[in-house]
This record gives C-alpha cells, sequence and structure tokens, in this order.
C-alpha cells in the first residue's frame, strides 16, 4: 500500500495547495491513505470544523495535530465527534478526542494512526516514549501498520523516537518545525523515518507567516502578531509505500511542490 503524509497545513494558503496537489498526486501514485497535520490549518493557529471539513473534502483521510490543537475553543467539543482528527496521545487523560485511531483503507486495511507530541522546548505533557509503548500493546493484533507523527521541536527527540520505534511501527514522521529535512530512510526493521514533513502552506514567508512581521519581531523584541502570509504557496510531504502484509515500509519519497 502507498500511503502520502502532508506536513503542516498553514492557513488558506496550505489548504488551497492540498486542494491543487491532492487529486493529481493520488491518480499519479495510486494512494490508499492521505494523513495531514492540521493544527494550523484554521488562519495557521488550530482547526475548526470548517477548515477539517474542507481538508476532508480535499481527499485528505485523517488529520493529525500537536500543540495548537485547542486553540480554536470549537476544537474541544467538536474533536469528539471527529473521528477523522487524532490528537497527540500524550495529553493527560480526560483530554477531548483520541490520540489513536484504526481506519480502513478502500483496500480494507486497517492502518492505525499515532499522534505524538515532544517535550523538549515544548510544553511538558506525558512522556511520548512510555504513551507509545502503552499504545502499541493494545494494536500488536488490530493493524499491521502503523503509522507516527511525531510533532516536536528538538530533531534530538525525534531522530531519538525514530530509533526506539524502529521495527516497531511502519513509519515515524515528524513535523511542527515546518522546514522539510531531507534524511529520508528506512530504518532497520522496517521504519520509514523523516525528521519533518515540511509545511504545506505560503513559500514566501517565514514558517507560513508574514516575514516582515516576523522580522520586526526579530530585530525590536516586540512580541507582534503572527499573520499567515499570501503569495506563492508550497506543498511538502512523503509517500511510503508499506507492505500491508508485515507492515515494515519498503520505501520513503519526499515531495516538494511549489505553485
Amino acid at each position: 500500500m502507498r500511503l502520502l503524509m502532508i506536513g503542516d497545513v498553514v492557513g488558506r494558503p496550505g489548504r488551497t495547495a492540498v486542494q491543487v496537489n491532492l487529486t493529481e498526486l493520488k491518480h499519479e501514485h495510486e494512494l490508499d491513505m492521505v494523513i495531514a497535520n492540521g493544527e494550523n490549518a484554521a488562519g495557521g493557529n488550530g482547526i475548526s470544523r470548517e477548515t477539517a471539513q474542507e481538508l476532508f473534502s480535499a481527499g485528505v483521510d485523517v488529520l493529525t495535530m500537536g500543540n495548537h490543537v485547542w486553540n480554536k475553543k470549537e476544537a474541544l467539543e467538536y474533536i469528539n465527534h471527529e473521528k477523522r482528527i487524532v490528537r497527540p496521545a500524550n495529553y493527560p487523560p480526560g483530554t477531548p478526542g483520541n490520540g489513536v485511531n484504526i481506519y480502513e483503507t478502500r483496500r480494507k486495511v486497517k492502518v492505525a494512526v499515532i499522534n505524538l507530541s515532544g517535550r523538549a522546548f515544548m510544553q511538558a505533557i506525558d512522556c511520548p516514549f512510555r504513551k507509545v509503548d502503552e499504545l502499541l500493546k493494545n494494536l500488536s493484533d488490530k493493524a499491521k501498520v502503523i503509522v507516527v507523527d511525531f510533532h516536536a521541536e528538538a530533531t534530538s527527540e525525534k531522530i531519538a523516537m525514530g530509533w526506539y520505534l524502529a521495527g516497531r511501527v511502519s513509519a515515524v514522521c515528524g513535523t511542527h518545525t515546518h522546514v522539510q529535512t531531507a534524511d529520508e530512510r528506512i530504518l532497520p526493521g522496517g521504519t520509514a523515518y523523516i525528521t519533518d514533513l515540511g509545511m504545506t502552506g505560503p513559500c514566501e514567508s517565514v514558517i507560513g507567516a508574514k516575514k516582515e512581521i516576523v522580522i520586526k519581531r526579530f530585530i525590536t523584541q516586540i512580541p507582534l502578531k503572527f499573520e499567515v502570509a499570501s503569495g506563492l504557496f508550497q506543498f511538502n510531504g512523503v509517500i511510503i509505500e508499506i507492505d500491508e502484509i508485515t507492515g515494515e515500509a519498503v520505501s520513503i519519497s519526499r515531495i516538494q511542490n511549489y505553485e
């Protein structure tokens, strides 16, 4: 089976990039599943029912989230009813939504999607390493294909998670930093890995925000409010081929499209 993982979708430019690219990619690569990180999809900050539906209508099957998951108040309620969204599993018990869900592709292949959040330079929540151990104990007999979106700041934490899960899951793909890395590889045991999928959003920007505002903020140290940039956009992600019988990844290739 082939699945596409799309890097952080930022605002309207990111949603447009998904709409423009996804139909052709699905046809060209005969994709079985599309997973996108949507934590910045609504105005560059959070997710809303409307923006989530826009991405689902464009062909996304599952939305993963991150540290901005609660930035739109409606998500607190909406996420309980929308099973196509997974939020970081290592949020404390009682948090709305689910950190893992099992989905079935059009060819009846079961795929478990896990979302985790890092802790280095980020909010101190529960340990993602211990949490994923707990989740995997309950998934071994439910799905052979297991995909992890690790939403983290530190490259070292992401790489550590890749090695920690090598041979235990089908893929570990990092998100959050909005800059695609060039270290895609298959780890021992058949785990596809990349430190960061990159960003799907405005390319003439600073990780999605208007460059003028970010530059002024760095120069003046005044906490100016970020705004999503406009203009040309980019589409970043990876296509992973997985043996659906063993759950082992066969290949991983990066995508960088600019419009």
